[in-house]
């Protein structure tokens, strides 16, 4: 439960200026990454098509945010995802991982050029491996909007995104995605899965870039 800070429109005082070394759980999402062998799941008129997808999917750390005494460590993310062998854009997605030590709460913000927002957020320690975040249709807190067509013949209606950091430096996600949709009687379970190679490490937050170096002089 979350402690009534004293005024709302206070800020903390402790904001380090390093996102990466206060990232939490999300330090491992960090960087430049690619995978070849992402399994989709997803609707058509035969029921549910199976497909294979390669991603790029770029997580770069930006400077602490604040809502007045709350205060986050994050990642804006871009994933560009596309058929093996093929140029046309399969899925495109960007957004942001939020992670807020004070509550041990991760957030995801999701938005596809399809006309689809969401919020998702979970629980986890700061030196967790394994986390989830789930949003729901009409959730107050996190949430699902999708425009008219969307919401009238391919409604979303729950999501979730486990994520799994592994020891060789690589890092895995499961998306579920409860639909209801026209013409059918049972709700379909759009289900996305891939495994991420890092190819390039993160880029400092413009802040920690600025920051003085640590002085190198004995006193």
């Amino acid at each position: 439960m979350r402690t009534p800070p004293s005024s709302i429109y206070t800020k903390p005082s402790d904001i380090s200026p390093d996102t990466l070394a206060n990232l939490g759980p999300l330090r491992a999402l960090a960087g430049v990454w690619q995978g070849t062998l992402g399994a989709d799941d997803h609707p058509n008129r035969s029921g549910g098509k199976d497909d294979v997808y390669v991603e790029h999917y770029e997580a770069q750390p930006i400077d602490p945010q604040t809502n007045g005494p709350q205060l986050f460590y994050g990642l804006r993310y871009h994933t560009h995802i596309t058929k093996p062998g093929q140029v046309a854009t399969f899925h495109d997605q960007v957004g942001y991982w939020l992670w807020e030590p004070a509550t041990g709460t991760v957030m995801l913000t999701v938005g596809i050029p399809r006309g689809e927002v969401l919020l998702a957020g979970g629980q986890c320690d700061a030196d967790a491996k394994n986390f989830t975040v789930k949003a729901a249709l009409g959730a107050p807190d996190y949430g699902i909007c999708s425009n008219p067509f969307l919401t009238a013949h391919f409604n979303t209606t729950a999501f979730s995104m486990a994520i799994t950091a592994h020891p060789d430096g690589t890092w895995s996600y499961v998306e579920d995605t409860t639909m209801t949709i026209t013409g059918r009687t049972e709700p379909f379970q759009h289900t996305d899965g891939n495994t991420l190679h890092r190819i390039a490490p993160p880029t400092p937050n413009p802040m920690a870039q600025a920051a003085p170096a640590p002085s190198t002089t004995n006193p």
